[in-house]
């Protein structure tokens, strides 16, 4: 082989290690293959046939070994282009979700930190079934911040964010009786005590209280541990007060349990759910997750709860691959068993944090399909993963209702991939799927027509529409009852009565930057509030806001314990 040739192949070579695009590599192996294949028109190398195929074989080796298969034949394959984040830099980049094997995945690129590469979601099945049930929303009419620095640093919200929210947060604290090993928001890891005034809350509440089309009705006092603040009872009688009808407490269960005595006074002041900390019913997870073993601290909880006369607790398990995903259909065993009580039990596929290669990070990694496949599994088909329906599906219900209402109600238009719910009945202590007795997609589609023609001015008509759906598509008598008196009446009451009649089992996958999708988080519909008057998406706020809020807004630890 002559110096030319020489050069073309260490040109193929040394191409294939620099970090350049897909498409020009791609580009450039096949320009390199028809430059090595051509001499002088004749196809062939030294005059041999076999030689020449020999070489071609020899490229086709170079380039799958050093470009393997999983990062460029899944170009038939792409879903959709999008835009993330660097999870070393956190500049904005470009990313590509694409299928392969039957898993849905995201790559993306970033030119000073390589490239990475994860799981979006483990069904690619689960995935497009989802994806039919989009809807996007049209956001806020009085945005609190102008778009100056791009998407998703100007949050606040921003003209470009594409739903209002629906449940509304607000971190009264970032100190905690705890320190979990999976816990981004406390003062441990942050160095700072961020702890607004009650003033500061006030304001807070005012914010939310004046966005527009619709101020979020459901509020959650988070933090840290909220409960530490021995104001909290002051803080819910203020939300009360200015306007808020669901209250939630963010926690986990240590204060609850020492005492029922602080759970009657959470009440009295207007608290209306716990939203308890909950990965599992056995000890052993506890010791990963939390540092320590939990498990009689939550029954301690929920008992006192129970008591006191608090009757609506969500469990909320934090999911991690192979350290609880074997307890999901025990939780829900357990919540049922506790029906009085538990109204609800929310998974949380875990978020990953810190620099952790991809075969680390897919040991860990578990999403909304393998979480909902795994209670098929686990409660012997009792709940099974059709069951399950991405939050935006219940949209054309609330327009609907709206429609013959004439009133704007919360319409959950987040993203169809973060997350799912299904709800239960529990009968003759049996696990019920309302979906098993309620065709969901033609009852979908009669909400439709019922707005459609409500808002063309027949509202007796439409009402008509309304009855009919329930009375054709709900096969259960009792699910006839509920459902009926929740679009008769289309009341906050009535919704509660409804919630008390099922077991929702939610499922909420947030991002970290290893998977983050700005097309997701434009459309979140979990927002914080902050004390400097924004309002900022769930996962930018975890993901890119809380080190910088903390820090700017907060107290050293020290100087902190110092004025104590």
């Amino acid at each position: 082989m002559g110096p030319d040739r020489r050069r073309n192949w260490y040109a193929v070579l040394s191409y294939f290690v620099k970090p350049s695009s897909l498409k020009d590599r791609l580009a450039f192996s096949l320009r390199a293959l028809f430059k090595l294949l051509s001499i002088e028109g004749t196809g062939t190398l030294h005059g041999s046939p076999i030689f020449t195929w020999l070489l071609v074989w020899k490229l086709l080796y170079i380039v799958l070994i050093l470009y393997p298969t999983s990062q460029w034949w899944h170009l038939l394959k792409i879903i959709k282009k999008t835009r993330s984040i660097c999870p070393e830099c956190f500049n904005v980049i470009d990313a590509t979700i694409y299928e392969d094997g039957g898993q849905v995945l995201m790559r993306k690129e970033c030119l000073e930190h390589g490239s990475f590469e994860d799981i979006y979601w483990s069904s690619f099945k689960e995935y497009t079934r989802a994806q039919k049930y989009s809807i996007v929303g049209k956001g806020i009419e009085n945005p609190m911040t102008k778009p100056v620095h791009g998407h998703p640093f100007d949050c606040g919200l921003c003209p470009n964010h594409k739903s209002h929210p629906s449940l509304a947060i607000i971190d009264v604290t970032n100190r905690c009786n705890l320190q979990c090993p999976i816990c981004f928001a406390n003062s441990a890891v942050s160095g700072y005590i961020y702890e607004p005034s009650k003033e500061d809350i006030r304001n807070m509440l005012k914010t939310l209280s004046q966005i527009k089309p619709i101020p979020p009705n459901a509020l959650q006092f988070s933090g840290g541990e909220p409960t530490v603040r021995r104001d909290l009872p002051d803080l819910i009688r203020m939300a009360k007060e200015l306007g808020f009808d669901h209250i939630e407490v963010n926690s986990n269960g240590v204060k609850l349990a020492e005492s029922v005595e602080y759970c009657h006074e959470l009440l009295d002041a207007g608290v209306s759910t716990i939203y308890l900390q909950f990965d599992s019913v056995k000890p052993e997870p506890y010791l990963i997750t939390r540092g320590r073993d939990l498990l009689e601290t939550k029954m301690k909880a929920i008992e006192n709860c129970r008591r006191a006369g608090l009757t609506s607790i969500v469990l909320v398990p934090t999911v991690v691959r192979g350290v609880n995903d074997d307890q999901l259909g025990d939780i829900i065993a357990f919540a049922a068993e506790n029906f009085d009580v538990i109204r609800c039990v929310n998974f949380q596929p875990v978020s990953i944090t810190g620099r952790i290669d991809f075969e680390k990070r897919k040991q860990m990694r578990i999403t909304i399909p393998d979480c909902i496949q795994l209670i098929e599994e686990q409660t012997e088909g009792q709940v099974q993963a059709s069951d399950f329906y991405p939050v935006p599906s219940v949209v054309p219900i609330s327009q609907a209702i709206g429609a013959l209402k004439g009133k704007t109600y919360p319409e959950f238009t987040i993203h169809e991939h973060c997350g799912m719910a299904a709800f239960l009945l529990i009968t003759d202590e049996k696990l019920v799927s309302i979906t098993k007795n309620v065709d969901l997609d033609e009852f979908i589609e009669a909400m439709k027509k019922v707005r459609d023609t409500a808002l063309k001015g027949s509202k007796r008509r439409a009402q008509l529409q309304m009855v009919s759906a329930v009375l054709r598509h709900a096969r259960l008598g009792l699910l006839k009852q509920v459902l009926g008196s929740v679009v008769k009446e289309a009341s906050y009451d009535a919704l509660g009565n409804f919630m008390k009649r099922i077991l929702m089992i939610g499922m909420m996958h947030f991002q970290d930057p290893y998977n983050f999708d700005l097309e997701r988080l434009e459309r979140c519909g979990i927002h914080y509030a902050v004390p400097d008057g924004r309002v900022i998406p769930f996962c930018a706020m975890n993901t890119l806001y809380r080190s910088k809020i903390e820090r700017e807004l907060g107290v050293p630890i020290k100087e902190w314990q110092k004025k104590q």
